[in-house]
């Protein structure tokens, strides 16, 4: 009886152990690594200037074009997914000309996470706006200013739009990206967009939406693809995006391991928990922030997008009458690298001028 009993024990005792060691891999598994923070020790140098943010973190910004001090139009420039403050796809076409003669200033910036601006574990639409605001006022902008932003920073956008209208005089999405689960889609419609993704878009998307807490697990196992669009799978473009994907991918070369050098949870995994949330507004409850026609709002997206759906951001124009929709037919994502087209979307925005799509 008494060797039953101590067998017993041990076997008890080994199955708490083995369960704690399951519990400390599951928990190894879903938990992402702590971010290697710029400046900090075996963290990534600090090269870029920054500026520190009112809740200590920092924001590492590039400023090009005439100086400020002479600038007509003050541009804030909000980069992509997977991108950095070096990604300014507005200036990639722009010509030298244009931007001497209309006197135009754009200052960008590492999204939190991304390159070396600090990590903000708890960014929602509404901070990354009140960063923008913090970020121009430190540079001296003045009151108010124009924000353009390109894919997830197109989606941004919609935040400043929100939150810091009174700080604006124009604002440009360039193929925004949409969330599906905003609330003032039509469930069939959101529903098909959703479901035209890849297979693997669809899951990654799903998990971000519905348990982020295990969104670092399901973007680095082994056992299910997840998401195409961080392993820029070619499957995702169609015609003009294969044309113009190597144009983009060489302009990324020289500083391509900057983007992601803190970690991938707080650069591209938080960005997919937080522009696939839940968000705390729904863009199309947006009032006109310009009543008067003292500024502007534009929209462009390619109608052969492979990553955004050109049925939901059409929806959207018909929601927002205010907003300028400007479709480009067989234009993709990566519209923006386009020849000329920094001037022509440059000239629309700031000028009113008109061109042929």
């Amino acid at each position: 009886m008494a060797d039953s009993r101590a067998t017993s024990g041990i076997t008890g005792k080994i199955l708490v152990i083995l369960f704690i060691g399951f519990l400390a891999l599951v928990y190894q598994a879903i938990w992402p690594p702590p971010p290697k923070i710029c400046g900090s020790q075996n963290g990534p140098p600090i090269t870029a200037p920054r500026i520190k943010l009112s809740d200590g973190r920092h924001l590492a910004y590039k400023e090009q074009g005439v100086p400020k001090n002479q600038a007509k139009y003050k541009i804030v420039f909000i980069h992509g997914f997977d991108c950095c403050k070096h990604d300014v796809v507005l200036a990639s076409t722009l010509s030298p000309d244009v931007i001497e003669s209309l006197g135009i200033y754009i200052v960008s910036f590492d999204r939190p996470g991304y390159g070396e601006s600090d990590p903000h574990p708890q960014r929602t639409p509404k901070s990354l706006a009140l960063d923008v605001e913090e970020l121009a006022d430190q540079l001296k902008l003045g009151s108010k200013f124009y924000v353009v932003g390109f894919s997830m920073g197109g989606q941004a956008v919609w935040g400043c739009l929100k939150y810091i209208p009174h700080r604006l005089v124009g604002a440009a999405l360039l193929t925004p990206v949409v969330n599906y689960w905003w609330p003032s889609f039509p469930a069939n419609l959101s529903r098909k967009s959703y479901y035209d993704q890849l297979l693997p878009d669809q899951w990654t998307l799903r998990v971000a939406h519905y348990l982020p807490w295990l969104t670092y697990w399901w973007n680095t196992q082994k056992y299910f693809p997840s998401s195409s669009v961080a392993a820029h799978s070619p499957d995702i473009f169609f015609t003009q995006d294969r044309q113009l994907g190597p144009k983009f991918a060489a302009s990324q070369e020289p500083y391509r391991a900057q983007i992601r050098q803190q970690g991938e949870f707080e650069s591209l995994h938080r960005d997919a928990m937080v522009g696939f949330g839940t968000w705390e507004f729904d863009p199309m409850d947006l009032k006109n922030p310009f009543p008067n026609g003292e500024g502007s709002v534009h929209l462009w997206q390619g109608d052969e997008d492979g990553l955004v759906p050109v049925v939901l951001q059409r929806y959207i124009a018909e929601r927002l009458p205010w907003i300028q929709y400007h479709e480009l037919k067989g234009g993709g994502h990566l519209f923006p690298y386009a020849d000329g087209m920094g001037d022509k979307i440059i000239k629309t925005f700031l000028l009113g001028e008109n061109f042929v799509l």
